[in-house]
């Protein structure tokens, strides 16, 4: 008789889940600490997310991602490393940023490596280069909070910089490769690895 899979609780230590989903968070719901927070929108396998708890201890990190496979997968990783500063949220980016997250908490979002969503009719869905989008991020940050948005789909960034352009509430930042601690993603490492090159864009809060 083949032995029984071990139940695994729920919700894992580093899972964030919201009392009330149909209502936004506070800033004590998400950490209740006075660190500065940090969101990696669309946290993919957590690889990002991990380093930069490990390496940013004096901060706190909030991975967002909607598939249920991929948030369990990065709450283990987060529970087997013993992060006290990092937690993953299982949903829609949309949702959370327009109804969920809390108002001016995070000094940083991270929104890396999107799905450049290539096709022509599918244009409507780049997030980056939707204003509507770019306010809600803007509203999520506290004074001078920055948001560091890469791809490696050169039309994709060329588009996210005209929508950046006709917008008055960010300022544009120098973002030198190696300037400050930025481990790279999953994604961005198997497209480095096919000679890929990536694009970035850092801004701040106005």
């Amino acid at each position: 008789m083949p032995k029984k899979k071990k139940q695994e609780p729920y919700p894992l230590p580093n899972e964030l889940i919201p009392g009330d989903w149909f209502a936004r968070l506070t800033r004590e719901e998400v950490f209740n600490d006075d660190k500065p927070i940090e969101i990696d929108l669309g946290c993919g396998d957590g690889s990002f997310l991990i380093r930069m708890a490990e390496h940013y201890s004096d901060r706190n990190f909030l991975g967002v991602e909607r598939l249920l496979g991929r948030i369990r997968k990065v709450s283990r990783k987060l529970s087997h490393a013993e992060l006290t500063n990092a937690k993953a949220l299982r949903i829609d980016s949309n949702y959370a940023v327009n109804e969920l997250l809390p108002h001016g908490f995070a000094s940083r979002i991270h929104f890396l490596c999107p799905d450049p969503w290539p096709k022509k009719k599918h244009a409507r869905r780049r997030q980056m280069c939707q204003l509507h989008f770019l306010k809600a991020l803007h509203s999520l940050l506290e004074e001078n909070g920055e948001l560091l948005f890469m791809t490696d789909d050169l039309p994709y960034y060329e588009e996210a910089l005209e929508a950046q352009r006709k917008c008055d509430f960010f300022e544009p930042l120098l973002w030198k490769e190696g300037e400050f601690f930025y481990p790279k993603t999953d994604f961005e490492e198997q497209w480095v690895a096919q000679g890929k090159s990536m694009n970035r864009l850092r801004l701040r809060k106005r």
